[in-house]
């Protein structure tokens, strides 16, 4: 089911997380951040939302680092009725696409309920202070790339390291609803 990423405050501080990819390699929330500040991204390898967005969201990566924003990549499906989200299907979507920013899983899906989290994509630009300073979608035409007039993530990146405002109009993320485990 289709639905948008909820409205949350700019300026909320970003929670913190301890995370792992799919090799062990741990992530924590408190050494992540480039100099310039940290994108996170809650997406997934089965979602056509995600799956539509990946390659923007790589090349997109690649600059954002190169300014000193990092990056990182949240699976928060990791439930047993979604097996392509699995750690092992993340592993070949890494090499496959050669993701170049940490893809680590959320497995208890605490990290995704900390940050309200709602679908795939659900994308997230916080300041070096931790601040939010972007929380919407990653660019006007999440299925027709060709088609694509504003590139508002990349626009708040660019503001953002540049110490220029970031347009306080963001529209929401639109995705798969995060596959939430019951009980």
């Amino acid at each position: 089911m289709a639905l948008e990423s909820i409205s949350i405050p700019l300026g909320s501080e970003m929670p913190s997380f301890v995370l792992r990819d799919p090799d062990g390699v741990i992530q924590v929330s408190d050494y992540a951040f480039g100099k310039k500040g940290l994108l996170v991204a809650f997406t997934c390898n089965h979602c056509p939302y995600a799956l539509a967005v990946w390659p923007r969201l790589i090349k997109l990566g690649m600059h954002a680092m190169k300014l000193g924003v990092n990056v990182i990549a949240v699976n928060p499906n990791i439930n047993p009725d979604y097996p392509d989200d699995a750690p092992e299907r993340m592993a070949e979507k890494i090499k496959e696409w050669k993701i170049p920013f940490p893809y680590v899983f959320d497995d208890t899906q605490k990290v995704a309920k900390a940050f309200d989290a709602q679908c795939t994509p659900d994308l997230y630009l916080y300041d070096a202070n931790r601040r939010l300073v972007y929380h919407g979608r990653l660019d006007d035409n999440w299925k027709e790339p060709e088609n694509v007039k504003r590139q508002e993530l990349e626009e708040a990146i660019d503001a953002l390291v540049a110490g220029k405002p970031i347009d306080q109009k963001q529209s929401p993320s639109i995705g798969c609803s995060i596959k939430w485990r019951r009980g």
